[in-house]
């Protein structure tokens, strides 16, 4: 490298000190007597000292137990004031910050305890059964489980667990020593996005990650430091923890409004009592809002903004929210891996609603061409005629690591050239506003989750009565796409509540993997290798919705 001036202590400086975890300090000295978080499960709000005393316990009773430099915490929490501080604490010991979704089944929380070997397992009460259950099948044991007993509920703890305040009290509450040299490669976060395989893969996120991250919702809301935020959606996702969550809101100096989970009235509520600028949450849920004040209208003034993420944004529901919620509506589209990518502003809107809108200042997104044999070169870009269909890739320097952990062979397989090759299909105009059509692969999205066909297959096909099933999604006002199985049957005898029942009670399902159409029929598409053509049935599903031949069951976890 040969530089024109001295760069030896904007190094050293930088690639140490270039941390969220050093601006989250910032504010506790600047901002130490200013509210950072409303607990809305405890009716409290913590200071920015307060919360930084809270995560300090926790640290230093983690750091006794030995917990250190890129050992794993994985959490598997609800929004709550416990989800923060192990993010917090986490970051505070150079630990690797894991958070999971509480909806996962015993078999895939055992799968991803099985994979990263997190030193530290934290859950929810209220998934007691699926982490027992969990730590039972899984080949790796954390040496510290700690149970967060959700506010207002009692209950047991199983045998060797520690209940959270009871973990928390070893630890006192000064600033842990950093025994460690940080820097702006490490990973703090990993997040976990699953394969159509349903082997789990670890998103690392690195400290540069962390904090431009943080910068990109600073500069599109924009927000500031007198903003009060709430996101809407769980914050184990990418898009909750960084789109208007935990991490841009402290470190912008903020407050943060912790909602365990979503309910309409409460977040209208909560706009009035705590005077909300800035909301995150999917189209459907802003719909239960936007029903929500039609019915009994309070003062939400004080918003500035809502951002919407997950699923299109469509042209009439967005003019609704214009006029019923707030005039300023935001979207934005990316993955787990680059955070989101392309955005909307409200000077977009109504007119380029139903699109993903066009890249992120610091991002670029191009469609290129598809080959069944390869991938296409980065050039290779289709037509900008909002016609000719391309894939979607990424390129985000920024926001993403360009690997997974331990994964070498996805790896190769989505990032290519400086680029993630997302496998969403779509197009793009003469300005670059991607319009998004649907899915390489045959991934279902519903109420934002990612789901894949092949690992509720894998569960149907457990059933002693079935021969083979196929699974897709079908359209559903609510949820975007609901999911419908198809199954062959191996005994006559098999009823579709039968199976609706063996898929509710299966510890290889999480509850939003559970089908809500079932239909059998005498064989299934498949191509002359033998692999099934989702394509086919997923056409099929549609037209059988629209006719009355798929069978509603409303079984549930």
């Amino acid at each position: 490298m040969n530089l024109t001036y001295d760069s030896k202590m904007f190094r050293q400086v930088f690639e140490s000190e270039f941390t969220w975890i050093n601006g989250f300090m910032r504010n506790v000295s600047r901002f130490g007597g200013k509210t950072a978080v409303f607990d809305t499960a405890d009716n409290r709000s913590l200071t920015y000292s307060e919360l930084n005393s809270e995560a300090n316990k926790l640290a230093n009773a983690m750091k006794s137990d030995g917990v250190k430099k890129n050992d794993v915490v994985f959490v598997q929490l609800y929004n709550s004031l416990e989800f923060l501080l192990f993010y917090l604490a986490s970051l505070k010991i150079g630990a690797i910050f894991n958070p999971a979704n509480f909806n996962l089944s015993p078999k895939e929380t055992a799968e991803i305890i099985s994979f990263n070997k997190p030193k530290v397992y934290a859950y929810d009460t209220e998934i007691s059964q699926t982490a027992v259950t969990a730590l039972q099948m899984s080949s790796h044991k954390p040496e510290i489980i700690v149970a967060a007993v959700c506010s207002g509920k009692c209950s047991d703890i199983a045998k060797g667990h520690s209940e959270f305040k009871v973990y928390c009290s070893k630890g006192d509450e000064h600033n842990p020593e950093t025994d460690y040299e940080p820097h702006i490669y490490d990973e703090v976060v990993r997040l976990q996005t699953s394969g159509t395989t349903g082997t789990p893969k670890g998103v690392p996120i690195n400290n540069i990650n962390e904090v431009l991250s943080a910068h990109d919702v600073i500069m599109h809301f924009p927000l500031n430091s007198n903003d009060v935020t709430m996101n809407m959606t769980p914050w184990f996702h990418r898009g909750g923890l960084h789109s208007g969550g935990p991490t841009p809101t402290l470190y912008v100096g903020a407050a943060l409004v912790i909602m365990r989970t979503f309910n309409p009235k409460n977040c209208i509520d909560y706009i009035e009592k705590y005077g909300i600028t800035f909301m995150t949450g999917v189209p459907s849920v802003l719909s239960l809002l936007a029903n929500r004040q039609e019915k009994h209208p309070k003062n939400i003034s004080t918003l500035k903004g809502i951002v919407t993420m997950g699923s299109p944004l469509e042209r009439n529901a967005c003019i609704r929210f214009q006029k019923v919620l707030t005039p300023n509506i935001f979207n934005g589209y990316g993955t787990t891996e680059t955070f989101w990518n392309t955005f909307l502003n409200p000077f977009d809107l109504p007119q380029m609603a139903g699109t993903a809108g066009r890249s992120c200042t610091d991002d670029e997104v191009r469609l290129v061409k598809i080959y069944d044999d390869r991938k296409a070169e980065p050039d290779e870009i289709v037509a900008m005629d909002n016609f000719s269909e391309g894939e979607v890739i990424i390129k985000c320097p920024a926001k993403t690591t360009y690997c997974y952990v331990n994964n070498p062979e996805v790896t190769e397989e989505k990032f290519y050239k400086g680029w993630l090759y997302t496998g969403d299909i779509g197009t793009w105009d003469e300005k670059q506003f991607v319009t998004i059509a649907g899915r390489k692969d045959d991934m279902i999205i519903s109420k934002g989750e990612n789901i894949y066909p092949a690992r509720i297959e894998e569960a149907i096909n457990r059933h002693p009565k079935v021969s083979e099933c196929i699974v897709t999604g079908v359209p559903d006002t609510t949820r975007g796409e609901a999911i419908a199985a198809y199954i062959v049957a191996e005994d006559e005898s098999l009823t579709l509540n039968e199976l609706a029942s063996f898929c509710c009670e299966s510890p290889y399902l999480s509850k939003y993997q559970i089908p809500r159409y079932y239909r059998f029929i005498d064989e299934i598409p498949h191509t002359a290798t033998g692999k099934k053509q989702h394509y086919i049935i997923k056409k099929q599903a549609k037209e059988d919705l629209e006719n009355g031949l798929l069978v509603k069951i409303m079984a549930g976890k």
